[in-house]
């Protein structure tokens, strides 16, 4: 009996097996690049109920973190103001504008001021904010120069790598810890003053973690 296909079609089945392996490569190629937080978080910059500016407060006026993000260095997370925080202030300056009505509000009914969260670890990483504040890590390493932001934005990846790379090498990022929230220092070039900062390495004992264990807990 003749063949009623072609011989190349022996070859169809071997070549629609290479090409699902090939896309299915592709596939996670491309969410493994695409969806990290490079490509995901870094730029997001969400809608506020209440339009405040950092780089006013933080920039112009040279508030220190520590006056609103008030356990930014006592507690593993660094807390939102609340409105009693910020009518200490505007109870005086600009009480009766417009643009403060919500806050206003928020101060006399007690409810929270609904404020979008912009940095958020995933669930599964333990990370401690004053561990890292009290150790030198200062705030720009992690959110950018939020006292050039008007409106403030993911600006670092702050993924692992992004972690990992700090852990490996902590005397690339570590200050003085009185400039922890001095946004505007630079990390000197001076010989110096770089074997003093490795010298904080040494001597406050900051051996970061790099095992799983040590942000998965």
């Amino acid at each position: 009996m003749a063949n009623i296909f072609p011989k190349w079609v022996n070859a169809v089945p071997v070549k629609v097996i290479i090409a699902l392996v090939l896309i299915k490569i592709a596939v996670v190629v491309g969410v493994t690049y695409y969806f990290s937080p490079e490509y995901t978080r870094v730029g997001y910059a969400p809608t506020q109920p209440v339009a405040f500016s950092h780089e006013f407060h933080a920039g112009t006026l040279d508030i220190d973190c520590r006056y609103c993000h008030t356990f930014v260095d006592r507690s593993g997370h660094s807390n939102v103001p609340g409105s009693n925080v910020c009518m200490s202030c505007h109870s005086m300056v600009l009480k009766n504008d417009p643009k403060l009505a919500t806050v206003r509000q928020s101060y006399d009914s007690g409810e929270p001021i609904p404020w979008v969260r912009v940095h958020k670890a995933p669930d599964y990483v333990y990370f401690n904010h004053s561990v890292h504040v009290n150790r030198g890590i200062g705030c720009v390493e992690c959110h950018g120069q939020v006292d050039e932001m008007e409106v403030v934005y993911h600006a670092k990846q702050l993924s692992m790598g992004f972690c990992l790379e700090c852990h490996r090498n902590p005397e690339d990022y570590i200050r003085p810890v009185e400039e922890v929230y001095n946004l505007d220092w630079q990390r000197p070039t001076d010989p110096e003053a770089i074997s003093e900062i490795e010298g904080f390495v040494h001597d406050w004992g900051v051996n970061p973690p790099q095992s799983c264990s040590g942000c998965h807990r």
